[in-house]
C-alpha cells in the first residue's frame, strides 16, 4: 500500500524515531489506521466518465454517499440543463433542466441509475412550446440543495430544489432522495411542496442532521398574492423512524414525490 503525503525514506525515519523511544506499537498502528481510513472515504477516481453523460451543460455536480461511506457507495447528483428554443424577441432563452443520479462502477467510472424528466419520476415536467409564440413552459430551475445524514450515521441522501411557473410566482419544491436497498432505485423519502417560494438549509443537531425550511405560509383560504406569513420558517426532521415537519407550514409527502403542478 502507498503512503500518502510521506515519502518512503521519511517513513522510514520516522518509524525508527517511534521505535527508538518505543512508541511505534502505539503511535504507528493507529496512525496506519487513519490513513487507511483516509485512502478508504477518499478513493474516488481523479478522471471518470459519465455513462451515459447527462443531457446538455452540467451546472453541478455532487458526491454523495447514498449507500455508505466507502468507496462502492460513492453516487454523484448532477444538476444539467438543456436549451430547447429561444425567443428572439425576448432575448430569452429556455431550458429543460435534469437530474441524473449516478453510482460508481468496477471500473470506476459513474452508471446512470435515476434521471428526471423520466419514467416513474415526477420531479420535472417537460417543456412545451406554446401555441403560435416561440414560448415554452413552464420555465424551471433546480438546484442540489447538498448532502446530509438525515436518516441515519454513515448514509447520506441528497437534497434537490426545483421551481417551476407557468404563470404568476409557480410552484417550488424539495425532495430529500435516498437509495432504496430493497429495490435498488434511487427514491425519493420525503417531498415538500409550497406555492412560490421554498428555500432549504442543512443543519446540524444534537441528534442528527436536519432541514431548516424557509418560504410564505399559505393557509387553507390564501390566494398565491397573500400569504398568511410571507416570511414562514419550519423545520424537517427525521427522528424515530418517522419524518417530521415543525410547524407544518409546506405540504409533506412521504415516500412519493408532493407535486401539485
Amino acid at each position: 500500500m502507498s503512503i500518502p503525503s510521506l515519502t518512503k525514506g521519511s517513513f522510514a525515519v520516522a518509524n525508527f524515531a517511534l521505535r527508538r523511544f518505543g512508541l511505534n506499537k502505539i503511535i504507528l498502528p493507529a496512525a496506519l489506521l487513519l490513513l487507511m481510513a483516509g485512502v478508504v472515504s477518499a478513493a474516488e477516481p481523479l478522471h471518470f466518465k459519465y455513462l451515459p453523460p447527462p443531457p446538455g451543460t452540467i451546472a453541478q455536480s455532487q458526491l454523495v454517499y447514498l449507500s455508505g461511506e466507502a468507496m462502492h457507495g460513492q453516487w454523484r447528483g448532477v444538476v444539467s440543463r438543456k436549451a430547447v428554443g429561444r425567443d428572439a424577441d425576448e432575448n430569452e432563452t429556455f431550458y429543460q433542466w435534469y437530474l441524473t443520479i449516478y453510482a460508481i462502477d468496477s471500473n470506476g467510472n459513474y452508471a446512470r441509475k435515476f434521471q428526471a424528466p423520466g419514467k416513474g419520476t415526477a420531479l420535472l415536467d417537460v417543456l412545451e412550446k406554446a401555441k403560435g409564440a416561440n414560448l415554452w413552459f413552464p420555465r424551471q430551475t433546480a438546484e442540489i440543495v447538498g448532502t446530509a445524514h438525515l436518516m441515519q450515521p454513515g448514509v447520506q441522501q441528497l437534497v434537490v430544489a426545483v421551481h417551476q411557473t407557468g404563470a404568476d410566482c409557480g410552484s417550488a419544491t424539495l425532495t430529500v432522495f435516498r437509495f432504496d436497498r430493497a429495490t435498488q432505485r434511487v427514491v425519493p423519502a420525503v417531498s415538500l411542496a409550497n406555492g412560490c417560494q421554498l428555500d432549504a438549509k442543512i443543519v446540524h443537531e444534537a441528534a442528527g442532521d436536519a432541514l431548516r425550511i424557509d418560504g410564505p405560509y399559505y393557509g387553507p383560504k390564501a390566494a398565491m398574492c397573500c400569504p398568511t406569513k410571507p416570511k414562514a420558517s419550519a423545520t424537517l426532521r427525521y427522528r424515530d423512524g418517522k419524518w417530521r415537519l415543525a410547524p407544518a407550514y409546506y405540504e409533506m409527502s412521504v415516500g412519493k414525490y408532493a407535486f401539485n403542478q
